[in-house]
């Protein structure tokens, strides 16, 4: 297992290999389909987003209700080509991580090579045993998606699985 933390960094991503299990420390943003389409019209009108986007990892999750005494509810990962035809323009614009389920479009990898990016696997179906690694939650933007707003979480050793390194190699080859 290798331990890295966010914001991550180019020298960080260029040693990881796709296939390699990961402790990832630090913040994440939780973000689906419709905070995506709002954070790319933003942007492209010149607007802020709830976050600094450079460096940063997209969590490709819509957390569950958080039960009484617990930090956060089940928070298993969403399907990530949903998420597909938004992921080449934000990783222009510096976003270096997602975590999320399944393959990814060809363009997808292409862009995660050209931008030096890496997108990490998530235990699917684990969501009430990886919430147990959130250690701290705060909504940041678009609160009126309910489970789909903005999130950041604070994670210790998350447990993940590079899906696709920065050379654009795929766990899944050529989907």
């Amino acid at each position: 297992m290798k331990r890295i933390n966010t914001p991550l960094e180019e020298k960080e991503i260029s040693a990881l290999c796709s296939g390699d299990e990961v402790w990832l420390s630090g913040d994440i943003y939780t973000a689906r389909d419709q905070a995506h389409k709002r954070m790319v019209e933003a942007i492209k009108k010149g607007k802020k987003i709830p976050f600094d986007i450079n460096g940063r990892v997209i969590y490709y999750c819509g957390p569950a209700k958080t039960p009484k005494g617990k930090i956060i509810g089940s928070c298993g990962p969403t399907t990530s080509s949903r998420m597909d035809a938004f992921t080449p323009f934000l990783l222009k614009k510096g976003l270096k991580g997602m975590i999320g389920k399944g393959g990814r479009l060809k363009e997808v990898r292409e862009a995660i090579k050209k931008h030096k990016a890496v997108y990490f696997l998530a235990p699917a179906g684990c969501g009430a045993l990886i919430s147990k690694y959130v250690k701290s939650v705060k909504t940041v933007g678009y609160q009126d998606l309910g489970p789909e707003r903005i999130t950041k979480l604070r994670v210790k050793d998350f447990p993940l699985i590079v899906g696709i390194d920065s050379k654009g190699r795929s766990i899944y080859g050529q989907v």
